[in-house]
Formats: C-alpha cells, structure tokens, sequence
C-alpha cells in the first residue's frame, strides 16, 4: 500500500457515516501572522480556541492531513524512526465523542482499512498524579476492543501526558492539554540489552513504533497553577504518516517506505553504497533524505536561508547534509542537492537549495585553508569562525596529515557544551518543535499591535501596511511603510487612539473564512503572507460591520492574523510608544510597551 493511498483511506475513513467528519484544509507550513511558533509542527495549532470552546464553522467533528516541522528531536535523525519533517495525519472532536468512539475507531482503521496484525499492537495509557486521576477508563476501553492486559502499559506524564508545554507544571496560564492514549506497532525484532534488561514500548529499543496518540484534551492552567476541567470534553489524534506506512510495509526503518525511496535511489547510485549495508554511510543517507525534504518543504514557502528564525532553520537543515554529504566523499554536492529536491517534485527551490550548499563548500574550502596555515588551530575555532562540526574538522586535518587526538575531541565537546548553554538561554524555545513564547504577556502585546496597526492608518493614512514585527514579554516592535518619521504629535495621536480602544475594552473575536471572503470584507494582510485556504480573522470592536463599508460602526481593527489575542483590549493595558527609527527606504519601526513608566 502507497503513501497516498493511505492518505486518502484515512480522509475517506473519518468522512463517511457514521464518523461524519468534515475535512479541513492544512494550515501552511510556515505561518507568519503567528509570534507564538516558528513551523506549524501540529495539526491542533490553529485549532487551540475550538477546543476552548469556541463553535467551529465546520462542525464539532474534524480531519486533515497536517505537514510538520518538528526540530526537538534533530540530534536524533539517523536512526530508522526520527524525522523532522513529517505529515500528521489528525481528526478532532470538539466537546462530541470521546475515548470510547475514539480508540474504537483508531483501531478500526488500522486492522480494519490498513489490514495491520491486531497480535502486533501495544498500548499505552496516563498513570495518573496526586491530582490527575489514572485513566482506568482508556484502559477498559482497549480491553474490550481486544487488547489483553499484559499489552497494556501505564506511564506518567513525560509519556502519556500531551500539552505544548510538556508536562502539567510547565504549562503556562491558560494553555490546554491532557492525558493521552498511544499506539505501539512491534516489529518483534530483537530487545537491545543495552535500554535494560525488560523490554517495553517506551524501551526505545527499536521493537517498538508509536503510530498514533489520542490526546483526550480537556484541563486548562488557571492563574493559581491548578488544572481545571474544560467546559467540553475534546479528542485531538495526530498520527505520523511515514511510520504508519513503515508499519504498513511491515518493516520499522521510515527511510524504506516509499516517499524517501527516489532519495535513497539518488544516493546509493552517487556513492556506490547500499542503503543499510553500512551503519555510518547509512545514518548519512537518513540525514540527508529528512534534511533535504524538510528544506525543500521550507523553501517551497519563500523562506531564503539566512541567519534569523525561519531561515536560519532552514540554512541548517541544508548545511548538515551537504557536511553528511562530505562524510560520504561526494565530489559535486551542489548537484546532488538539486537531483534530490526535483526528484521529490520540488524543482522550484533546486537552485536555492543548491547556492546554499555551494555557499558552504566555500566556508569548508576556507576552514581547510586556515587549518593549512595553521595546524595549531583548534576545531572549535573551526565551528565558531565557519560553523564547522567536530567531524567536518577532523576531515580536514586528516587530509592535510593530521591525526585530532582524544583531547582535541573532549576540548570541542566542552567548549560546545558552554557555547549550548548559551544558546539555548538567549534563544530559550526557538528550536523546541518551532515553538517560541506564548505567555500571556507576549499575547497582550500581539494584541497591541493589531491596535497599533490601525492607530497608524488613521493618523498616518491607509498606505501604512505592516511589514514585520517581533514580540517579548516586555515590549513590541512594529515595522511599517511610511516615507517619513512621525512627529511628536502623531506619536501622540497614535497613542491616544490605541489607549481608548484599550479603556473601551473592546470586545476581541474572530471567524475562519476563505481568505477571498476575509479580503473582500476588508481584513487586512501584508508584507508577503503566506496563507491557506481559509484563515483566521481577527476583530477588535463590533464584528457585525467591516472596514468595507466605511461606516462609522466598523470594528477598530480587522485582520488576519494566526497569533494569540486577548479577549477583551482591556486586558492590554496603557500602551506606550518608547522608540523610532527608520530601517530602510519607506520602512519605519517603533517600539512600544505596555509597561508603566
């Protein structure tokens, strides 16, 4: 069975009666108008405020296929299970069924409409907390489905508890997760001893594949730090197409299904390896498919490479490849980067991926001339100076017939391990699924901006359309087109705007449309947007009237966004615009706060 057939088995399963759900259309990969992430890496991203509760135009019932990014689980890729990039196979009940139609009906696809051998599966549900109870419930479901006990597992909530955040402590006020149900696949291979002497299906020894979770969403953190129940009930499954289809062939290696096969063709016949033959040549194949195809995914969305948040992703996906591709000694790299990305229908991005690669056999050649001059120079100069990996400079010295010592290797490693930890502090959440702040005050600001936006195009005037912003807990910054700076007059104007919508506590609402609809109507969208089918648009004010009819009643702002937003603007607090400059030609930005003086 192809990739696509199970694509379309699944859409066909949960649209026919009496599942009667309504397919959705994929959010895109990369959403712009979102401070909150940097890749769409679920397929319940746009669908948080539904699960809260509020009324979905299509319905309580829902189901798509979802493209992902994930980068948690980067260093992993190499291995026959880990990808970044992915397609989630999803449905949702908003406050309808619940775990019993839920597990019932992932089993039935499974055995039912894939054929899977119903001895192979394993389960697993919430053991519970002080203050969560165990799921018994999800339990006795899978046993009268069939499930024997001894194929049944408990776990705690770094297992079997979902929410953005992870674990229940972590979430911040008003984030919405819950216990979850998941789904393991064994391949009866061999147990690891290594992972220890009992085997399980969260061993991660190789015997098992999670293929499906079942999140039962229904707690919110409240301001005291508790978990209340949600007013409804919800389910949100996300299933990873390429390990379903690995379970479906029957083998636990994802790079063997066919979505990977052209890449894998490409590279066995560039090097002369066999896939699998050789584990080192082998785990430089997986990068390099999922690498590549994640890239492609990326730049097919007009993201460039470059050293800031999409594409600076982007960038690394590309240059950790081409460095496999130098462990595998391929001569024209550059060329095999764009055989691969036309090979997997993505010849529009060939040649951007391919100067990408080209950009860095130039940094290589350089770091291997530095190296040349100086034989001293440590590795990790290599990687601060070029961003040069351990085994790219070993490579180097090599060739030039110098063997890196043991201590060569545990200096890099340490002082990597400090360069990390830097990292990760400045840029906390960057990396972690795509998923950057979402607390309430970054939300408050995000709202801030909508405010501002519309402030700016009725005292600047209406060519005034957003061309980027950016958002801490502290303040936001707005870029915008406008010729000149605003005096101090307009700066007050602005402000004296935005702080009566604020003491108004306009109402703040929004309604999926198709994005004709939503431009017709008069919402605003700028600065090269990438959008799908249907969107989301944001009103502040009355949303009964549209910017469309120039009437006095119409809204204070309307907008499409994908961002989080306050429900009423006095939640924003008094803004302050605290800074300008112009940026470039035309473009302006400001800096405001909510903050007092």
């Amino acid at each position: 069975m192809t990739s696509d057939e199970i694509r379309k088995k699944y859409i066909e399963f949960f649209k026919v009666s009496p599942r009667n759900h309504k397919e959705i259309a994929p959010s895109p990969l990369v959403l712009e108008s979102d401070p909150t992430t940097l890749f769409t890496s679920a397929g319940m991203q746009p669908l948080i405020p539904y699960l809260k509760g509020l009324p979905h135009p299509k319905g309580k019932r829902l189901v798509d296929i979802q493209p992902s990014l994930r980068l948690q689980d980067i260093e992993e890729v190499g291995d026959k299970s880990h990808t970044t990039f992915f397609e989630m196979l999803g449905n949702w009940s908003l406050g309808d069924y619940f775990k019993a139609d839920q597990l019932s009906w992932c089993w039935e696809f499974f055995t039912k409409e894939l054929g899977l051998d119903p001895e192979k599966f394993y389960v697993s549900v919430f053991e519970g907390t002080t203050d969560i109870p165990k799921d018994t419930e999800s339990a006795e479901i899978w046993k009268k489905i069939g499930i024997p006990d001894e194929r049944i597992f408990y776990y705690g909530v770094e297992n079997n508890w979902w929410s953005r955040s992870g674990t229940p402590e972590s979430m911040p006020v008003g984030e919405i997760g819950g216990p979850d149900s998941e789904i393991f696949f064994d391949f009866g291979t061999p147990h690891d001893t290594k992972f220890g002497k009992e085997c399980h299906p969260n061993c991660q020894c190789g015997r098992f594949l999670e293929i499906g979770n079942s999140v039962f969403i229904q707690y919110e953190k409240t301001e005291d730090g508790k978990l209340r129940e949600l007013p409804q009930k919800n389910v949100d499954f996300g299933g990873g197409l390429e390990r379903i289809a690995a379970a479906v062939d029957g083998q636990p290696d994802v790079f063997k299904i066919d979505i990977f096969k052209p890449i894998i063709d490409i590279l066995e016949k560039e090097t002369g390896f066999r896939y699998g033959s050789k584990d080192e040549e082998t785990k430089s194949f997986r990068i390099i498919a999922d690498h590549l195809r994640a890239a492609c995914a990326i730049a097919k969305e007009g993201i460039k490479p470059s050293n800031k948040l999409q594409g600076y992703v982007l960038r690394r996906l590309i240059r950790r490849a081409a460095v496999k591709m130098s462990k595998l000694h391929i001569v024209s790299k550059v060329e095999l980067a764009r055989k691969i990305c036309s090979a997997i229908g993505s010849v529009a991005v060939s040649a951007d991926i391919g100067q990408e690669v080209d950009r860095f056999e130039m940094i290589l050649n350089k770091g291997a001339l530095l190296v040349a001059k100086d034989l001293t120079i440590r590795p990790f100069d290599l990687y601060q100076s070029y961003g040069l990996p351990y085994e790219v400079s070993e490579e180097i010295f090599s060739g030039l017939g110098k063997k890196l010592s043991e201590t060569d290797k545990k200096d890099f490693e340490r002082e990597f391990e400090k360069h990390q930890e830097k990292s990760r502090t400045t840029s906390a959440g960057m990396f972690k699924g795509g998923l950057a702040d979402s607390s309430a005050e970054v939300t408050k600001l995000h709202t801030a901006t909508h405010l501002t936006h519309a402030a700016l195009r009725k005292v600047l005037g209406e060519h005034v359309s957003q061309k980027g912003s950016n958002i801490t807990g502290e303040r936001l910054r707005f870029d915008f087109s406008n010729p000149e700076k605003l005096t101090d007059e307009e700066i007050k104007k602005v402000e004296d705007l935005v702080n009566e919508a604020v003491e108004k506590d306009l109402p703040v609402t929004f309604e999926t449309k198709s994005l004709d609809d939503a431009t017709n109507e008069g919402a605003l969208h700028f600065f090269g947007e990438k959008y799908g089918k249907e969107v989301k648009v944001y009103t502040i004010g009355d949303p009964s009237t549209s910017p469309s009819t120039k009437s006095s009643g119409s809204p204070f702002s309307m907008e499409i966004c994908g961002g989080p937003h306050v429900t009423h603007t006095g939640e924003v607090g008094r803004v302050r615009i605290i800074k300008q400059e112009k940026v470039g030609s035309g473009i302006l930005r400001i800096y405001a706060t909510n903050k007092p003086e």
